[in-house]
């Protein structure tokens, strides 16, 4: 099996994958210098060749796709192809794209739709999301993304480079914790003290920031229920996932959406992140 993709890279000649990061790194110069370097890897880009994919490319991938090629939509890229390759015109597949536009409508700024977070991890490792970032706010229980699968040195380099970053915890000395820990059926203090330990974590790189750094890392607690988990990276990409009754947050299913400025997700999740750090409590690094 294999796509619409397939067929019109071998008509370029670039169906191997340093010839399409050659093209690709060309089209970032003229989009966008910060995506030079961050072409798809070896096992991913074959992917998307034979179709073995469970969503569509990350929207920095799908901007150079169609920057590649401005004819045809995401979704007509990645439909099964088996027809000639001299022969193929977006004309040829519209019936069978037709159903996904209209789906695609309705989704609004959905980007993607993982069914867990290790399946957008997968795909999106945070070392990917993070690597060129400017911004980075995050809400949620214990933040592992970050602490759990960020080094210490890969956070201060970040900062290095000017990254402002905000943190959002659930609170390990509030009541809202401990309700979570019985709901998900984890013994008393488990919650507590992995978030504990990860607040601990940031507040010892905050110690490490040399005053003349450009970035900042702010860390503060809330004490409500659990709701979301909310990671937006450049005000422009909103990663959530909802908390599930009786779940890990590893389980539960994550939605990516990209600001567009239309009427979407990624506003009503943004303005959940400000109100939800205007209300919580400032954590010291000292």
């Amino acid at each position: 099996m294999s796509t619409v993709l397939k067929a019109l890279l071998q008509q370029r000649h670039l169906q191997s994958v340093s010839a399409f990061n050659r093209e690709y790194d060309r089209l970032a110069k003229k989009l966008d210098t910060d995506l030079i370097g961050h072409g798809p890897k070896k096992a991913q880009f074959y992917r998307w060749l034979s179709g073995d994919i469970s969503s569509l490319p990350y929207p920095d991938h799908c901007r150079i796709l169609q920057a590649m090629f401005p004819d045809w939509t995401i979704a007509e890229l990645f439909q099964t192809f088996t027809g000639s390759v001299d022969d193929l015109h977006p004309s040829q597949i519209a019936t069978t794209t037709s159903a996904p536009e209209s789906a695609q409508r309705d989704l609004a700024d959905v980007e993607a739709v993982y069914p867990t977070r290790l399946e957008y991890l997968r795909a999106m490792p945070p070392q990917e999301l993070f690597k060129t970032a400017h911004t980075i706010d995050m809400a949620g229980l214990s933040l592992n993304m970050l602490c759990q699968q960020y080094a210490d040195s890969d956070i201060l380099r970040l900062l290095e480079n000017g990254t402002v970053i905000r943190c959002l915890f659930l609170d390990p000395e509030g009541t809202a914790i401990r309700a979570r820990e019985v709901e998900e059926a984890h013994d008393p203090g488990l919650l507590t003290n992995l978030t504990d330990t990860n607040i601990r974590t940031l507040e010892r790189v905050c110690r490490r920031i040399r005053p003349e750094t450009p970035g900042s890392l702010t860390i503060r607690v809330y004490d409500q229920p659990v709701r979301f988990n909310i990671t937006i990276v450049d005000s422009e990409i909103c990663v959530m996932q909802p908390y599930l009754p009786m779940a890990r947050g590893v389980d539960s299913p994550t939605f990516v959406s990209k600001k567009s400025g239309k009427a979407g997700i990624f506003d009503t999740f943004a303005d959940v992140f400000e109100s939800m750090w205007a209300s919580a409590k400032a954590r010291s690094c000292k």
